[in-house]
């Protein structure tokens, strides 16, 4: 069957395993085995770390290579390693920080701001960040199959006001080309829908899923299409991932990157600053730097407001404006997100 789009779906279900979905099948999943990989089986950090079956280690190995190998400290492991530290509970944290369940406007449907929506296509990930908002999420009553969207497309269908989609999850480009591309020609069928926004994470930790199958459905829809990634660390921006991000821009995407400000991680304004450059060599707009959302087991991540103001004042004193990210918190209830201005810090 041949879609509108010239998308033939018999051929990609035809198709073996792609590299990238092998490679997101060995992703490493055992903390001790990712300490060995980088030398750090004998440090004091092989004491602190823990696995929790609710939220487990999972991490691709082309993440891991450009992690500091005897590095305890390496900003790229300390955003996937799990430890001790997420079992102190925070009264102020909790397990849904965001508000996403007091949205559900169907089974997997999210409805917080006016004239979108998003639509939490899977709960699938090829990385398991430890500060992830929806770590505690129940994907068993919402997580939707391609037979399920259907209640979600209604509502949709029924909204004229919203005009764009946002695909998020999990990561929805863990899903098949095959899935996707089959979801992507049913939102097109609704006509006041005129964007389409994919949030994920797999283009930085997993390079290889920008590959031509996602190239061809991506670069054939009607919708104008903008995806988000979700860089946090010059790391872990690499020529591989440049290249990734080259051909999504080819595609004719509009390339955004999303950050969150993590203490140890990126809570220095040199590195931020790295980071909005090597973003837009690579031909991604820094777009949004969030402060950490309060889940429960991420409060050692949390940098303080009266900091974050600083930081970005410093961005500003060494770059373009368009190059510092707009500063926001996301507030459970609010009809967008919280902008922070600099002037705020005095």
């Amino acid at each position: 069957m041949i879609t509108e789009t010239g998308i033939d779906v018999r051929k990609l279900r035809a198709l073996p395993p792609a590299r990238w979905q092998q490679e997101m099948a060995q992703a490493i999943r055992e903390p001790r085995e990712l300490l060995e990989i980088l030398a750090l089986s004998g440090t004091a950090l092989a004491g602190r770390i823990t696995n929790t079956n609710a939220f487990p280690l999972r991490v691709p190995h082309s993440y891991v290579r450009r992690m500091r190998p005897g590095d305890p400290h390496d900003p790229l492991l300390r955003q996937v390693l799990p430890l001790q530290q997420e079992a102190q509970l925070s009264s102020t944290y909790s397990t849904d920080p965001v508000g996403d369940l007091q949205a559900l406007a169907q089974p997997g449907l999210l409805h917080k701001y006016q004239g979108r929506a998003l639509l939490i296509a899977t709960a699938a990930c090829a990385v398991h960040c430890r500060y992830c908002f929806r770590r505690h999420f129940p994907y068993n009553t919402s997580e939707t199959s391609l037979r399920d969207w259907q209640p979600a497309l209604d509502h949709l269908a029924a909204s004229p006001s919203i005009r764009e989609i946002i695909l998020s999850g999990g990561d929805p480009l863990s899903l098949s080309d095959q899935r996707l591309a089959a979801l992507v020609r049913r939102l097109e069928d609704i006509p006041h829908l005129q964007r389409l926004r994919i949030h994920s994470r797999l283009p930085v930790v997993l390079p290889t899923r920008v590959d031509e199958a996602l190239s061809d459905w991506l670069g054939a829809t009607r919708l104008r299409t903008i995806i988000v990634i979700h860089a946090n660390h010059s790391h872990e921006i690499d020529a591989e991932v440049a290249a990734a991000l080259a051909r999504l821009q080819a595609t004719g995407a509009t390339l955004l990157n999303q950050s969150v400000l993590l203490r140890g991680v990126n809570d220095d304004s040199t590195m931020l600053t790295e980071l909005s450059e090597q973003l837009f060599a690579a031909g991604v707009l820094p777009y949004y730097l969030h402060l950490l959302d309060k889940v429960q087991g991420a409060a050692h991540f949390d940098v303080s407001e009266q900091q974050a103001l600083e930081l970005q004042q410093a961005m500003l004193r060494q770059l373009p404006g368009y190059l510092v990210p707009r500063l926001v918190r996301e507030q459970a209830g609010a009809q967008y997100k919280i902008p922070l201005s600099p002037l705020a810090s005095g």
